[in-house]
This record gives structure tokens, sequence and C-alpha cells, in this order.
């Protein structure tokens, strides 16, 4: 895939098949008026969602957006008339009927720039009944050259009617191949590509994060934890080190983690790991307990994690230490 402008959003490489899929698709006169992108978070959805953004909205477009002419202007400046962001409002998890009812607005309205409308919503999931509810009129009768991109980490918690009413793209982990050359590019090692593309379960954004330098920290200190716990360490007295990180961070290493440690107790095959460097640790650990219980503290820490998403759990440090208070049972048992 050539390059464009750093200033253009366009597609990543690994989703050239699924660009050149979309644009047949607008070429034949067939592009759908709602898009359900849904996929990994670290694969990139949201970053295809802004490719066709900047392209639909660029008055002079080639394979990407020009970068150039009035339109791809006022979108490179923050403010397009023709574009509306739907997002949760800050300190709220959700999206909100009030919300929705300025999008049908807005949707009632002419382009101003003679061409597309767009609406993004990121995550779709977020809506709540009602303003899933107070969307559907648009989402049936949008008008002409009106596109609903909808973003969703969890398709499935969006609500079916919405659902129905959108055409859905699932975007795949990309084959190895296909996203190391720009992970390692991003990286600058071949070899931290690699092992940071192995620990993120193939998601290359995913991968890039992990890599940065306070995410390093934090896997460090989690291992150094990991580390006592299996020597015995008492679980409150080590959540110490962790303070002032997530504690979602937290979990989703966790989380990971005793995938793992599923993983090897139930077929003993360590080529499947994501964290390879934790074999020792992991050896130490699969002795001391039975993969059901594993799969219990796995079950626990994806329904704090959820719970915490949900603004559902006041006291995320609580969380914590009752989580380590598990785990450490488990080593010791």
């Amino acid at each position: 895939m050539k390059e464009s402008s750093s200033q253009v959003a366009i597609p990543l490489p690994w989703q050239q098949g699924i660009w050149q899929r979309l644009m047949e698709l607008q070429e034949q006169g067939r592009f759908p008026h709602a898009l359900l992108l849904s996929g990994p978070a670290g694969v990139g959805a949201v970053q295809l969602a802004e490719a066709l953004v900047a392209r639909l909205l660029c008055q002079m477009p080639g394979e990407f957006a020009c970068g150039h002419c009035h339109g791809c202007a006022m979108l490179a400046s923050g403010y397009h008339p023709d574009l509306m962001r739907v997002r949760p409002l800050e300190k709220s998890r959700q999206i909100r009927i009030d919300v929705i009812r300025e999008v049908n607005d807005f949707v009632n309205q002419t382009a101003q720039q003679g061409g597309y409308r767009i609406i993004t919503l990121e995550p779709a999931e977020a809506m709540n009944q009602a303003a899933a509810n107070a969307l559907l009129k648009s989402l049936e009768e949008p008008g002409g050259r009106t596109l609903f991109l909808l973003m969703a980490d969890i398709p499935s918690q969006v609500l079916p009617t919405i659902r129905s009413r959108c055409q859905q793209w699932t975007l795949p982990l990309p084959e190895p191949e296909a996203c190391l050359g720009w992970l390692e590019k991003q990286l600058g090692d071949k070899e931290e590509a690699e092992f940071w593309l192995q620990v993120a379960g193939g998601e290359p954004l995913l991968a890039q994060a992990l890599a940065s330098p306070q995410a390093r920290g934090l896997r460090q200190d989690m291992r150094e934890l990991f580390d006592a716990l299996v020597r015995g360490g008492e679980p409150v007295a080590e959540a110490a080190r962790l303070s002032g990180q997530s504690v979602d961070s937290i979990l989703w290493y966790g989380i990971a983690w005793l995938e793992d440690l599923i993983r090897l107790g139930l077929s003993g095959d360590t080529r499947r790991l994501r964290n390879p460097d934790l074999l020792p640790l992991y050896r130490q650990a699969v002795k001391n307990a039975r993969v059901r219980d594993w799969f219990r503290l796995l079950d626990y820490a994806r329904e704090q994690r959820r719970l915490l998403a949900q603004g559902a759990n006041p006291n995320p440090p609580l969380v914590l230490e009752a989580w380590l208070i598990r785990w450490s049972a488990l080593l010791r048992s």
C-alpha cells in the first residue's frame, strides 16, 4: 500500500483487502448507508473508519483522501460541518438519548459541502436502550449520501435492531506477515516486533501500545509481583508495587497470564503461550493448583474488569487486592 501524507488518515497495511472491497462497493454505487465495524481493539477498526471519513469528505479523492483540498483542510482543523462524532461524554460510559436526538437533527440537514454527511459512533455498544431506539428511524431512512459509521469491540452487545440495519464488517486478526513489517518500523527491531505481537495475541496496535515504556514498566512490576506470590509473598503488601497503575490494565495482564496457565495446564504445549518469557513462573504455578481453579480465577477477573468498565465498582484498589488474594491462595494450595 502506498504511503500518503502523515496528516491524512489511511488504512493500515493489513487492511488493504477490506479497503479495496469497500472502494469497489462505492464505485459500483452499492456503498451501504450504515456500516458496523468490529473486531479486536488492537486491529484498527477506528483507523479504518477514519480513513473512510477522510476519503468520503475529500473533494479530490484518489485511492485515499488528497490531504490538500478544502474538505481535507477542514477535517484536519478538527471541524467539518458534514461530520458528527458521537462518543460517551466525559465521566460517562453511556451514549444517551439526548445526543442521539442531535444526530437525528443533523441527519435531516442538507450537507453543507454538497457531499456526504457522516456520523461516527464509538463505541456502538455504549448506547443505552433509549438511545439505540431513538437512532432506529435515522438508520432506516437516512436520506441520500448519508453514512453511519458504527464501531464496536463487542458487537453482540449492540441491540439486534441496530445491527440488522447496518452492514456488518468484522476485522479479523491479521496474519503476522501482514503486520510485522509495520510493527518493526514502529519499534525499530524485528525481534521486539515478533515478541510484542505474540504477547498481544496477534493485535498489532495493542503490541505497539504494550511495547511503550510505561506498559513495559507495568508488565515488569507484575512479573515481579507474580514471582513474589509464587515465593509466598503477602498479596496485600505486594499490591503496593502496583500503586497508581490502572487496575483495568493490571487485570488485562492477569487475564492473559491466566489464559496461558490454562493452556499449559491442559496441553503442556509451550508453543501456544502468549508470554513465553514467563514459562518458569507458569511451571511453578501449575504445580500448585488445578486447572479448574485457574478457570474460576479467570472468570472472576473477567467479571471484575467488566464491572469496572461499566463503573459498577467504585473501589478499584479493593478489586485488585481481592483478586491478588485469590491468586496467592491458589499458588499456596
